[in-house]
């Protein structure tokens, strides 16, 4: 095996895989892929690697319940589809009707899919992101869990669902462990998988005065870090982590995800109140059809020095509109988040069973704009890029930018009408120039279009301190490359 995806020796916010610098972006996260019977996760793949996708993200355990907001998704399969990786062996059933499941012996339905899906991605170069545990969330969607008493022959402790995070039950948390250890012994001889530790961790919900607080959960957290590093090969791979987010109130805190030793990515979804060092980032409710495209930009520039990758690993901005405006608003913070020095995920909700490459208008937007910035983006030179927060002097009205890029050498400054969609004159042309410090010299400056990923013929530029570049008409965004020459 070549050694396991890494963060990069020269940029800790980066990653480096088989030798060459890569960024983590998607438009086709499908976590249910392997748990899910009847989904075809070979076209699935095929069509990722297509559209140059670097990342997909894959739940080991858990599984959602259908929602009239979300109905559909490959994490929630029909109960006589879902794939355990537990045999379900009965006596008995489970709350959703299917026989109960033995934690004592695995399924190999399970891990053959997992192996299958693991080596098609190899191939692909695709990076898997391996969600080992997560958030319960209630108990209707704790009675899915096969760790329920209620699913499995075993005598497991009758547990409040919160307490699922915990290590207050050694019982549960002994299976947990033998779970998470299982899964890296059959998967640590891949190169191209980083491991998360769980999904969307939350403490202090209001339901209850026992119910554990966000340290508790970091506890646990951390104590299945360590049955990761027990379990995995040498070298190691990654592992991803949040720290516990709080219910009540409402707070996605990252300080301690960032500063935490033994884990070595952070994961984040952009939602309201993210905060870092006391400021608190709004950066879009769930679903909620928002761009929040300057606190998304402001939390990932806040969070530079940090040395450890920031990945954007679930943004739900507006994936339940499968159509054009909801695809222009992930389309504008996939760029933002990328030229910020970050990595980006979203959920194409156009990829169901028996439609695994969407439909043909998902695979002609969404996905195709996603390999151009994807393209783009592997097209500099990654490893000495920076964010350049000071380029820019002026912009066009109602635009906002994001500057990346190797000092003095190569710019690539990507701008955004930032108005929502309920903003009057939101979406009309922007016309106007930029004013740029640059270094004396001689540039090359060429527009890029997100949505084509043509560029314009390059035109000379003189730099030196406030270089006006003028722009041409353009509607959502515009990239602007400028090289010296």
């Amino acid at each position: 095996m070549s050694p396991p995806l890494t963060v990069h020796p020269d940029n800790p916010k980066l990653f480096l895989f088989r030798g060459r610098p890569l960024a983590l972006i998607t438009a086709t996260e499908h976590y249910g892929a392997v748990m899910n019977r009847p989904f075809r996760f070979e076209r699935y793949l095929a069509d990722a690697a297509a559209h140059h996708i670097t990342l997909t993200r894959l739940f080991m355990l858990f599984r959602e319940l259908q929602t009239p907001a979300n109905p559909y998704s490959t994490c929630k399969p029909e109960s006589p589809d879902y794939v355990a990786p537990f045999a379900d062996t009965g006596p008995g059933t489970r709350l959703d009707g299917q026989p109960k499941v033995d934690l004592d012996r695995w399924n190999p339905e399970f891990f053959e899919r997992l192996h299958r899906f693991l080596g098609l991605a190899s191939e692909y170069g695709i990076v898997v992101e391996v969600t080992l545990l997560s958030n319960t969330y209630a108990p209707n969607i704790w009675a899915l869990n096969p760790l329920h008493p209620d699913n499995n022959i075993n005598h497991m402790p009758e547990i409040e669902w919160p307490e699922y995070l915990t290590i207050r039950h050694p019982g549960l948390f002994a299976r947990q462990a033998a779970h998470v250890r299982k899964i890296v012994e059959e998967t640590n001889g891949y190169d191209n998988l980083l491991y998360e530790i769980c999904n969307e961790p939350g403490g202090a919900h209001p339901g209850k005065p026992g119910y554990p607080k966000q340290e508790e959960v970091d506890e646990w957290q951390l104590a299945v870090g360590q049955v990761i590093r027990e379990a995995d090969s040498d070298p190691p791979h990654l592992i991803a982590w949040q720290e516990a987010f709080s219910y009540s109130p409402w707070e996605q805190p990252s300080d301690r995800s960032f500063a935490a030793p033994g884990v070595d990515v952070v994961n984040m979804h952009p939602l309201p109140n993210t905060s870092y060092r006391g400021t608190g980032y709004d950066m879009g409710a769930f679903m909620a059809k928002e761009l929040k495209l300057r606190a998304l930009r402001d939390f990932c520039l806040a969070t530079y020095a940090e040395p450890k990758p920031l990945n954007f690993d679930e943004d739900n901005a507006a994936t339940q509109y499968k159509e054009p405006d909801g695809w222009t608003i992930h389309r504008k913070r996939a760029w933002v988040t990328l030229l910020s020095g970050a990595h980006y995920d979203m959920i194409d909700f156009s990829i169901i069973n028996y439609c695994e490459t969407g439909t043909e208008a998902s695979r002609s937007q969404i996905r195709r704009w996603m390999r151009h910035l994807s393209e783009f983006v592997h097209s500099l030179d990654l490893a000495r890029c920076r964010p350049l927060p000071r380029l820019v002097k002026e912009r066009p009205e109602y635009a906002i930018e994001a500057a990346f890029g190797t000092e003095g050498e190569d710019y690539a400054i990507y701008l955004a009408d930032e108005r929502e969609l309920s903003d009057a004159g939101a979406g009309a042309p922007l016309l106007g120039s930029l004013l740029l410090d640059l270094p004396e010299g001689s540039f090359r400056a060429a527009c890029y279009s997100p949505v084509t990923g043509l560029y314009s013929p390059a035109t000379p530029l003189r730099g030196g301190r406030e270089t006006r570049v003028d722009l041409p008409e353009f509607r959502q965004d515009l990239a602007l490359r400028v090289t010296r020459t």
